[in-house]
């Protein structure tokens, strides 16, 4: 009795990892039959050729590529159909799959529920949704590429990865092209999206109804907006970079409790060819958004470095560079908006202020706009006036009488020189030494003596 007792307990510490088989296909063999009899932990490694067909996945498998393995739909339906948790999908190519975009036809599309994935170091090409996660949680997202078509308008093309009321996913790595929108993220909490490249998109990441996500040094670059942040709350987004969008770098929607920090923008300008009245290339646009922190920004070259509207109050905005922005602030409402922090404010390019004491920030405050800009924005035909006598009159008579000046932004500490650089690795060093990046500026004590 003792035999059998000791033989049973020893396999029931065995995992089922400790049977897994290795199955070696060809484009000969029935991949789907394959997929179907094989068991949890499973590795299914594909040699070189084309497997036509939409292959779905009821079991832990992992499947890889053992030379240049391609996986083709035949233009309709998913590539790949993740029916279990605890799935592994590696190094392969996948293409051709389906455009229906209310069907949600996608290269990789995980059903409900499904845990524990792992999809890393493939290529995909085609009409609909790239990556497809919805509603499961620990998915780790790393190295794959992503092309849409660019035959197809915008709006018809599916987006390069999306995430669906998921939790605890990591999307690293990735390079997302020519598809809607590179990242896209509904009703998630608690993501990471970390180094991804997106371009030739409409939006490179967007975000909807989610909260308690991070997005960390993302590059977006030749898109409508580089992100794309809309209806949600306690968002980390630092060390992100966008260039050369068309409409927006940073489009926050109805944002709230959100840091917003250390992002470079980089030339945001509309084509002359797609100018209307009121579409201006806009750095950061902030509308309808509240309570959040927006610092240790750089804004280089968009028509209007920052816009403000739909009552975007209670944000606290200091640290930043406002650099060759024609426009540096539109901002229409009469209240009063105090831009500094603890005696930091934001460096303004077209600062013409002094520094006697040396303290490293200006010795009046910086009022980016008057009435004269406010009139204008309101009344767009007016811009022809700007040059008159009338004009420079009324801007003087400002300038002479404050008390005539409807209240607005105000920078009080102006920075006479662009803050470092701080990169994420830089400011998780901070964050190690209990340092904030603001000490790196010197106090008023500091610069007194």
């Amino acid at each position: 009795m003792i035999k059998p007792l000791i033989t049973s307990i020893i396999l029931s510490f065995l995992s089922p990892i400790t049977f897994a088989k290795t199955y070696q296909v060809t484009v000969d063999d029935n991949l789907q039959d394959v997929l179907d009899s094989a068991s949890d932990g499973d590795v299914i490694s594909l040699a070189t050729g084309e497997y036509l067909g939409n292959f779905v996945l009821r079991h832990a498998v992992t499947l890889t590529d053992n030379g240049e393995a391609v996986i083709n739909a035949g233009g309709q339906g998913h590539a790949l159909l993740l029916k279990s948790s605890n799935i592994q999908i590696e190094d392969l190519t996948i293409v051709n799959w389906g455009s229906d975009l209310t069907e949600q036809n996608s290269g990789i599309y995980s059903d409900k529920q499904a845990n524990n994935l792992i999809i890393r170091n493939n290529k995909l090409q085609g009409d609909g949704f790239g990556i497809w996660l919805q509603g499961g949680k620990h998915i780790k997202v790393e190295g794959n590429e992503v092309e849409g078509n660019p035959k197809l308008r915008s709006a018809d093309r599916g987006n390069g990865i999306q995430l669906s009321k998921v939790e605890d996913v990591e999307v690293t790595g990735n390079t997302v092209s020519k598809t809607r929108d590179g990242l896209y993220i509904i009703a998630s909490q608690h993501n990471v999206l970390k180094n991804n490249t997106m371009h030739d998109l409409r939006y490179g990441i967007h975000y909807m109804y989610s909260h308690s996500n991070q997005v960390l040094n993302n590059l977006a670059y030749n898109t409508r907006a580089g992100y794309a942040l809309m209806s949600s709350r306690k968002l980390t987004v630092r060390g992100n970079e966008s260039r050369d969008s068309e409409d927006y770098g940073f489009l926050m929607n109805f944002i709230t409790y959100s840091d917003i920090s250390h992002n470079q923008i980089e030339n945001v300008w509309t084509k002359p060819e797609n100018k209307v009245m009121g579409r201006d290339g806009k750095g950061l646009f902030v509308y309808n958004s509240g309570y959040n922190t927006i610092s240790y920004n750089t804004i280089d070259t968009a028509e209007i470095g920052i816009h403000l509207t739909a009552g975007s109050e209670n944000v606290k905005v200091f640290g930043n560079s406002f650099i060759d922005n024609p426009v540096q602030v539109k901002y229409v409402s009469n209240r009063a908006q105090e831009w500094s922090q603890d005696g930091i404010g934001n460096f303004w390019s077209n600062y013409l202020g002094w520094d006697l004491n040396n303290d490293g920030r200006g010795d009046t405050p910086f009022e980016p706009n008057d009435g004269i800009d406010k009139l204008v924005w309101q009344y767009p035909e007016a811009k022809v006036l700007l040059d008159s006598p009338a004009i420079l009159m009324l801007r003087w008579i400002q300038k002479q009488f404050p008390v005539l000046k409807p209240a607005g932004v105000k920078d009080s500490y102006p920075l006479m020189s662009v803050p470092p650089k701080q990169g994420s690795q830089l400011s998780d060093n901070h964050q190690q030494n209990n340092e904030r990046p603001e000490d790196r500026l010197p106090t008023n004590n500091q610069a007194t003596g």
